[in-house]
């Protein structure tokens, strides 16, 4: 036990595989006072259990490279403290008994050649030559990635945690912390307690590194992380007599994977629906535990699984195990700063991949601890895109069952949760539900994303061809083009900033200018230092000294904690409104029409000009109506208090039957706005986009006084752009797009679409990404030919700067 110090610079709480990799990174770094306590013994939590599969790919390009990152340092970490990590590229192999699993992977395979990892599309009887033992019966394809591998998960984090040592860091194991001394928004100390001592360590900074522990340990910081342990099975055959070294297999279809490990076999299993555990708390002797076996449960995947690997009928079972995993509400983990403190850190809720994560999260979180702002974009772990009430243990027991499942699940285009539904709900959600809408749900909100026709069944069937709600979408889309729709976005999150300096600080994060007459709306960014979006706004001037923030809804959160961070000595008081105000979007030709014919007020260019907002009586009601779009039509949203919303939807509705008004889903707006080339806040920007680079230098006012990411702007303008974001639309009309598909240009990959999707209107997938452009003109960029790989096929595409639908705005504005 060594002799734990008063002070630290931070303090990381959890001895698993990501605790310390966070301590090895920071000391990296030249961190020096770094201190990790451990409950129990390091790795006795989880760690010491995972089955150890180190993938290269993941969903998205950071993702991808930090898992990359991982397998780089496991595979040189052995050489620096000479502690064996088991580490070995022995390949993998994924393989697909249906049609729909087989696009699934090839798509992957053709995302995984836009991200740089090896990859290679196999044949069944390919599929064999590299796993000679398994029963290709079904089998329609694989895929095979040469540079995947497997490890040593304990001798991986200790080989870790020897790293940190050597590089000063003090790791105390049996060392429980009992409390975490708070003051406001800061954390000021750690109390701890061994066998036969306790003391306390004051720290500028906390690390969240518990693992299944992480939920509890983040209430004792003041922190919301959400996550719920489950039950995760595997079996390990005897040995058997010479097992040649093999690839890692993947068979979702069955729920199983295959790691051969010292001549043995393990499989595991991601079943459909999985059991919680310990929802009313670990126990506290949890150390190096089982879980109680449960055959019954295991059996469907293990009768599969001899099917598939006859071998596994001759050999014995040698160990049947069970035990604890930690999983979140969306399958990706949690890694950042905590929003609701300023000096607490999260890793934790690592959803089985913990190992091949672990290099990579501990990474990029240093950097992050070590500059004070994210090295990359890391929106989709960020732990600010998690709700408040997804910590609600209920939620979490019922949510757990499902994510676990997923893991392996058919990824398709557009799949919803099923579980845990129904949690925030507009004011007009039963209006909508009367009238055939069918809901998604995002951030714990439920959404209409598109409409049943009469007769239909408004379920969804999933597939990754056209799906049965592809005419519907299309319908909708056309009376958005052609006459007058109604839509809910009431989930949009609604910031008010009010106070003396209200317009100052506005000023001061926001690339627009803000000081602007009231009811004049501006579109806009919060810049990082770098010239990166950190947020893509509108915002509205209620008053002198008020205004209104609307973001996506997922990032609402985020987005207020940058305020709040970045108000400094303004005089403002930032206020969340999204539950006060309901927000119907009427748009189309003749939504001025609809409009005037339940209202009084004037909804002229006159007096309601594009970019206002104004107060407005509605049927017996009153709202305020802001004359903006994210379709690229004329059209208002109407914002209304909750308790008139009811009324307004029901006197719009009404009204609109003589002309035909159609209720539209968020499906349809996101057609929408690929035709206009309105861009999607984390996809096709993030904070690693640069905002000239992404077409929006229009809504950047360098000419006012400084704000956030203003040099950042200045340079680029004067050393000109190294990319630029175009948009494409195929040239046939067949191929669908969703993102993250290869750019080709003049036969070279040269990107990837940040987002693709069906243009109804235009008659063609269409989608945006981001194209270099260093030293080129223009003509040169858009001269060349462009494809589009879709699942290893290479479709021609169009390349536009200016949106393909309607590119001089004049629909908005009529």
């Amino acid at each position: 036990m060594p002799k734990l110090p008063n002070y630290a610079r931070v303090v990381i709480v959890g001895g698993g595989v990501i605790g310390c990799s966070v301590a090895y990174h920071l000391t990296k770094l030249g961190w020096k006072d770094v201190v990790l306590l451990e409950r129990k013994q390091l790795t006795s939590g989880t760690t010491w259990h995972a089955a150890g599969l180190i993938a290269q790919l993941r969903a998205t390009a950071n993702m991808t490279k930090l898992a990359r990152y991982s397998q780089e340092l496991y595979g040189n970490l052995e050489t620096k403290t000479r502690v064996a990590t088991g580490f070995k590229r022995n390949g993998s192999i994924t393989v697909a008994l249906t049609d729909e699993r087989k696009e699934e992977i090839f798509r992957q395979a053709a995302m995984a050649r836009a991200f740089g990892v090896d990859v290679e599309e196999i044949s069944p009887a390919e599929v064999k030559s590299r796993y000679g033992h398994l029963n290709i019966d079904g089998v329609k394809a694989g895929v095979y990635l040469p540079r995947d591998g497997q490890g040593d998960p304990a001798n991986i984090a200790l080989a870790l945690a020897k790293g940190a040592r050597m590089n000063g860091a003090v790791i105390a194991e049996r060392t429980k912390v009992t409390n975490i001394n708070r003051t406001g928004r800061r954390v000021t100390s750690v109390d701890w307690q061994t066998a036969d001592d306790n003391g306390t360590i004051a720290c500028d900074m906390v690390v969240n590194c518990a693992g299944m522990w992480g939920h509890e340990v983040g209430k004792m910081m003041g922190t919301n992380v959400p996550l719920h342990a489950c039950e995760h099975f595997y079996i390990v055959t005897e040995n058997i007599p010479d097992l040649a070294q093999l690839p890692v297999l993947r068979v979702p279809d069955e729920c199983a994977y295959y790691k051969e490990d010292a001549g043995k076999i393990l499989l595991g299993a991601f079943e459909p629906n999985a059991k919680p555990w310990a929802m009313n708390g670990i126990p506290d002797d949890f150390e190096f535990d089982q879980l109680p076996e449960d055959f019954d449960h295991f059996e469907p995947i293990l009768e599969a699984a001899v099917n598939r690997l006859p071998m596994l009928a001759e050999a014995g079972i040698h160990t049947f195990f069970n035990g604890p995993e930690s999983f979140t509400p969306d399958d990706a983990y949690h890694l950042g700063q905590a929003p609701e403190m300023d000096n607490v850190w999260v890793a934790a809720g690592f959803n089985s991949i913990g190992i091949q994560s672990a290099g990579g999260a501990g990474m990029a979180l240093s950097q992050w601890m070590d500059a004070g702002e994210k090295p990359f974009d890391l929106g989709d772990v960020d732990i600010s895109r998690m709700q408040p009430f997804q910590g609600n243990k209920t939620y979490l027991f019922e949510r757990s069952k499902e994510t676990l499942g997923l893991l392996y699940a058919d990824h398709f285009p557009f799949r919803q949760k099923a579980t845990a539904r129904g949690i925030r709900r507009s004011p007009f959600h039963q209006h909508l539900m009367d009238q055939g809408a069918v809901m998604g749900e995002l951030a714990g909100w439920e959404r209409a994303n598109w409409f049943a026709q009469p007769g239909q069944t408004p379920v969804y069937e999933y597939s990754w061809k056209r799906q049965n709600f592809f005419g519907n979408v299309a319908d909708e889309l056309s009376a958005i083009r052609n006459n007058v729709g109604m839509y809910d976005m009431s989930s949009f999150g609604k910031i008010r900033v009010e106070g003396r300096d209200a317009t100052a600080f506005m000023n001061h994060i926001c690339g627009g200018e803000m000081d602007v007459p009231a009811g004049k709306i501006v579109y806009s960014q919060f810049l990082n230092q770098h010239g990166g979006i950190e947020a893509d706004i509108t915002v509205t001037r209620l008053s002198e000294t008020a205004y209104l923030v609307v973001t996506p809804a997922a990032t609402r959160l985020a987005d207020q904690t940058w305020m709040q961070r970045n108000a400094g000595e303004f005089n403002v008081v930032i206020t969340d409104m999204t539950a006060s105000e309901a927000v119907l979007a009427v748009m189309g030709p003749n939504s001025r029409k609809l409009l005037q014919a339940v209202s009084p007020n004037d909804f002229t260019n006159a007096t309601n000009p594009f970019g206002t907002a104004q107060e407005i009586e509605i049927g017996m009601g009153l709202a305020r109506v802001h004359r903006v779009t994210y379709v690229g039509e004329l059209g208002w949203e109407v914002y209304v208090s909750t308790d008139m919303a009811a009324h307004v939807f029901e006197t719009l509705h009404t009204a609109g039957q003589d002309m035909g008004l159609k209720l539209c889903g968020m499906h349809m707006m996101d057609a929408a706005r690929l035709e206009k080339g309105f861009r999607h806040f984390g996809h096709d920007i993030t904070c690693e986009d640069h905002v000239l680079e992404a077409g929006l230098g229009f809504a950047v006012k360098t000419d006012k006084p400084a704000f956030i990411g203003r040099d950042a702007v200045l340079r680029k303008r004067e050393a000109g752009l190294d990319r630029r974001l175009v948009q494409f639309k195929l040239t046939d009309p067949e191929p669908l797009l969703y993102h993250n598909e290869p750019i080709i240009r003049d036969g070279k990959t040269v990107g990837y679409l940040s987002s693709g999707g069906y243009g109804h209107h235009l008659g063609a997938a269409v989608g945006m990404g981001y194209v270099p452009c260093k030293d080129e003109t223009v003509a040169d960029m858009l001269g060349s030919t462009y494809e589009i790989d879709v699942m290893g096929t290479r479709v021609k595409a169009e390349p536009q700067l200016r949106p393909f639908y309607d590119p001089k705005g004049e629909r908005t504005k009529v």
